[in-house]
C-alpha cells in the first residue's frame, strides 16, 4: 500500500478508535514479536486479535474495528490470569501481522494434465494446490492451464458438496478439480470483481474479463474471458469461455472447407451482397467462421460493422459495437437500423434471436449490403423453416438468402496412434442406407472397400483425439428450393426442403461426417455423437 494511503488508514482507524472510546496503535511504530503460544492462528484470523505484547503479568492485544465487543469479554475472562488491554490497529497493520504469524507457503504450479488412467490422482493434486494459492492467483492459474491445455471452457459447477472444476477440451468436459465451498467464495468474489458481476444475483448474468495477472511466481498470464453465470440449487455455476486466440488464426484456410465449399464461400466474397447464416449450438465454432469471413473481407476499400453481444475479438480496421440485449433500445434489431444508416458494405448481428432482427437483416441485405449473422437450427433446413416461421413467406426472401452453412465440431483423430478396422455386416447395412442418400455429384464409395478407424493411445496422448475439424451442409437458393418457397407455409417441411437441397447438391452434416469418418479424420462414434 502507497505511504500516503496509509497513513490515510491509520488517521481513519484512530478517529474510529476514538469514536468507540478504545486505545490506538499505530503497528508501523511497534516492535513486532510474535507470541504464538497465545492464540492459534486460525483463532486470530477468525477474532481479528492480535497479541501485541506479552510478559508474566500483562497482555495487549491488537483489534480490528471488525472484532466484536464479544471477543474483548471473552479474551478477558479468559486470560483473567493477567491485566488485559486491547488497542484498535488498522487491517493494514492486521495484515502484516498476520504475514508474521502465517507466511505465505511456497506454491509450486505442476501443470494439469488430462488422462484417464491418473485422473483421480491429478484431480486431488491440483485441488491441493488450489487450496494453497490466493484467490487472484486460483483465477490465474486455472486460466493459464486450460490455455495450455486448449480448452474451450472453463466450468465451475456447485455440488452438494464441493465445487467441481472442469476444462472443456476438443468439445468434451474433463473433470480436473474440486474446490471447497469455503475457497470457492474467495475465487468467486475475485472472479465477480474482475468480470463486473454480482456474486448475490438471483438471475444469470455475462461479463467480460480482459487484463493481465501476475502469478505469486512472477509469471504472467493474459485472461480474456466471457463469464457467464446462473443461480442453481448450491449456489453460483460459472462457465468461463477463453478467447485467446490470435488474429492471424481467422483465415478461410484454417476453416477447413471442402473444394465445393471453398467455392461457395469464395463466390460471397467476391460479390458481397446478400444475407449469410452460420447455424449451430453453442461450442460448433460459429464465431469462428464469422470472424474468419470479416478477417477476408476486411480491405481498406470496405466498411465492415459488427453488433455483438459481446465483442469477442478486436479486430483493427473493423467498427465493432457491443450490444446488450437486455437494456432498452440496445436490441440488435435497433443497432441494425441505426448501423444500416451508416453506409456500411458488410454488416456482421451477433446473432439473430427475434422476428425485428431477423426482418431487419433481410431488408439490410435486400439494399446491397453483405449481412452476416449466427442463427439456431438444428440443421440447415431448420434453420430456413425457422426464419420463414419468423418473417412469413417473402417473395424478397429467396433473392436475399445467400447461404445457409449449419456445422458440429468432432475430434480430429490422432494420426500417430488411429487404429484401423473393417464394418461388420449390419454395420455396413447402416452405412449404406446413408450413402444412398447422398447428392448425385458425390461419388458413392464401394461399401466393401470402407475402413473405419478408432482412436489409439499414446503417452502424449492418452485419448487419441488431437484438435476438432467441422461437419458442415451449405444450403444455397437453388431452383428446386426457390419454388419450395412459394408453396403455402404449411406445405414447407424441414424433411422436405432437406430432401429437396440434397437432390440439388447439398451435402448434409451426416454424409460429410461419414466421408470424414472414412477418410481417417474422425470416428463414426464422434460423428453420430455429435449430429446424431
Amino acid at each position: 500500500m502507497p505511504v500516503d494511503q496509509r497513513t490515510k488508514d491509520e488517521q481513519l482507524t484512530q478517529k474510529r478508535a476514538h469514536v468507540l472510546g478504545l486505545n490506538y496503535a499505530d503497528s508501523r511504530q511497534l516492535t513486532k514479536q510474535l507470541y504464538k503460544d497465545i492464540l492459534s492462528v486460525k483463532e486470530m484470523y477468525e477474532l481479528k486479535v492480535i497479541p501485541l505484547y506479552v510478559d508474566e503479568h500483562h497482555i495487549r492485544f491488537g483489534i480490528t474495528t471488525l472484532s466484536a465487543q464479544q471477543t474483548i469479554n471473552q479474551l478477558t475472562e479468559r486470560f483473567s490470569d493477567y491485566r488485559t488491554a486491547f488497542f484498535i490497529i488498522s487491517e493494514a497493520g492486521f495484515r502484516e501481522y498476520m504475514l508474521l504469524y502465517d507466511p505465505p507457503k511456497k506454491v509450486e504450479y505442476q501443470d494439469i494434465s488430462i488422462s484417464p488412467v491418473d485422473a483421480g490422482d491429478i484431480i486431488t493434486e491440483v485441488s491441493a494446490t488450489l487450496e494453497k494459492v490466493r484467490p487472484d492467483d486460483m483465477l490465474a492459474y486455472i486460466v493459464q492451464q486450460a490455455f495450455r491445455l486448449k480448452a474451450s471452457d472453463i466450468h465451475l459447477e456447485c455440488q452438494r458438496d464441493e465445487v467441481r472444476i472442469r476444462f472443456r477440451v476438443d468439445g468434451v468436459l474433463h473433470p480436473v478439480a474440486y474446490l471447497a465451498y469455503e475457497k470457492y467464495r474467495h475465487l468467486l468474489s475475485v472472479l465477480a470483481s474482475a468480470a463486473d458481476i454480482s456474486t448475490e444475483a438471483a438471475e444469470s448474468q455475462t461479463g467480460h474479463i480482459s487484463r493481465v495477472y501476475q502469478l505469486a511466481t512472477g509469471d504472467e498470464v493474459t485472461l480474456n474471458l466471457r463469464v457467464e453465470t446462473v443461480p442453481t440449487v448450491y449456489g453460483m455455476d460459472v462457465v468461463m469461455r477463453l478467447f485467446n486466440l490470435k488474429l492471424e488464426f481467422f483465415v478461410l484456410q484454417n476453416l477447413g472447407l471442402s473444394e465445393q465449399e471453398s467455392v461457395v464461400v469464395n463466390d460471397i466474397i467476391q460479390h458481397p451482397t446478400g444475407l449469410v447464416l452460420v447455424v449451430g449450438p453453442t461450442g460448433s465454432g460459429k464465431t469462428t467462421t464469422l470472424y474468419s469471413l470479416i478477417n477476408t473481407l476486411n480491405l481498406p476499400e470496405r466498411k465492415i460493422i459488427t453488433l455483438e453481444d459481446p465483442v469477442e475479438y478486436n479486430m483493427p480496421g473493423v467498427v465493432q459495437i457491443p450490444v446488450h440485449g437486455e437494456l432498452e433500445g440496445q436490441s440488435f434489431a435497433e443497432k441494425l437500423r441505426a448501423v444500416l444508416r451508416l453506409d456500411p458494405d458488410v454488416v456482421m448481428v451477433g446473432e439473430i434471436r427475434d422476428q425485428d432482427t431477423a426482418k431487419t437483416a433481410l431488408q439490410g441485405a435486400l439494399t446491397g449490403h453483405l449481412v452476416l449473422s449466427t442463427f439456431h437450427g438444428a440443421s440447415a433446413a431448420a434453420a430456413l423453416t425457422r426464419m420463414l416461421d419468423m418473417i412469413g413467406i417473402n417473395p424478397l426472401f429467396a433473392s436475399a438468402m445467400r447461404l445457409i452453412m449449419a456445422q458440429r465440431l468432432v475430434r480430429r483423430l490422432d494420426d500417430n496412434t488411429k487404429q484401423p478396422y473393417k464394418p461388420d455386416n449390419a454395420l455396413k447395412a447402416q452405412l449404406k442406407t446413408v450413402i444412398d442418400s447422398f447428392p448425385p455429384d458425390i461419388p458413392r464409395p464401394d461399401i466393401n472397400q470402407i475402413t473405419l478407424y478408432r482412436p489409439g493411445k499414446s503417452p502424449e496422448n492418452p485419448f487419441g483425439y488431437s484438435g476438432q475439424l467441422a461437419l458442415r451442409e451449405q444450403l444455397l437458393m437453388t431452383p428446386g428450393v426457390r419454388d419450395m418457397l412459394k408453396l403455402a407455409p404449411n406445405q414447407i417441411t424441414t424433411e422436405a426442403l432437406e430432401a429437396k437441397a440434397v437432390e440439388e447438391g447439398m451435402r448434409t452434416m451426416l454424409q460429410d461426417g461419414l466421408l470424414k469418418a472414412f477418410a481417417g479424420l474422425t470416428t463414426l462414434e464422434e460423428v453420430y455423437r455429435v449430429v446424431g
